[in-house]
């Protein structure tokens, strides 16, 4: 079979990731609470960066040797550091903000199916509907607004009676 064996190398090597798994899961979730509630919100696009991002790197800790624990705590921490900062910033600076942070877009009014905008976002008018019906609406002109949120999700406003 080779050098690289398919099911199981050695028991230090299952070991290293039980114990390099475990620590640094656990450094994750303390830098995570030091940092604060707003590190991984759904805010915006960086979020999901980050979130991803997060992932890759605790996987790359787990299962490439060559990366030590202190190596990817450091990468960790760099990570949310730098999230720290985008929001720190956004929150501060009108002109930041307007960089990172995507505005909401109106997709429909007062029951109007608004096509520009649909089709600007890439968003179809089935979506839409499907977002009425998670709304208790079964047709556009029940809606005063639609609205394309930041984090992606579709807002629906009924008309009042």
């Amino acid at each position: 079979m080779g050098d690289n064996p398919l099911f199981f190398d050695e028991w230090t090597s299952l070991g290293r990731t039980l114990i390099v798994g475990i620590l640094a899961y656990v450094a994750l979730v303390a830098i995570l609470r030091i940092s604060g509630k707003r590190t991984l919100t759904k805010f915006n696009a960086f979020d999901l960066i980050v979130t991803v991002a997060l992932g890759s790197t605790l996987a790359t800790i787990l299962l490439n040797k060559e990366v030590t624990l202190a190596e990817g705590v450091v990468a960790l921490t760099l990570l949310i550091v730098l999230q720290y900062v985008i929001t720190w910033l956004s929150v501060r600076s009108p002109w930041f903000e307007h960089m990172v942070k995507a505005e909401p877009t109106l997709l429909a009014h007062q029951g109007q199916f608004l096509d520009d905008a649909l089709r600007r976002q890439r968003v179809t008018r089935e979506e839409v509907v499907a977002a009425l019906r998670s709304s208790g609406m079964t047709e556009i002109s029940q809606a005063a607004t639609v609205i394309l949120e930041t984090d992606g999700s579709i807002s629906v406003i009924g008309k009042s009676s």
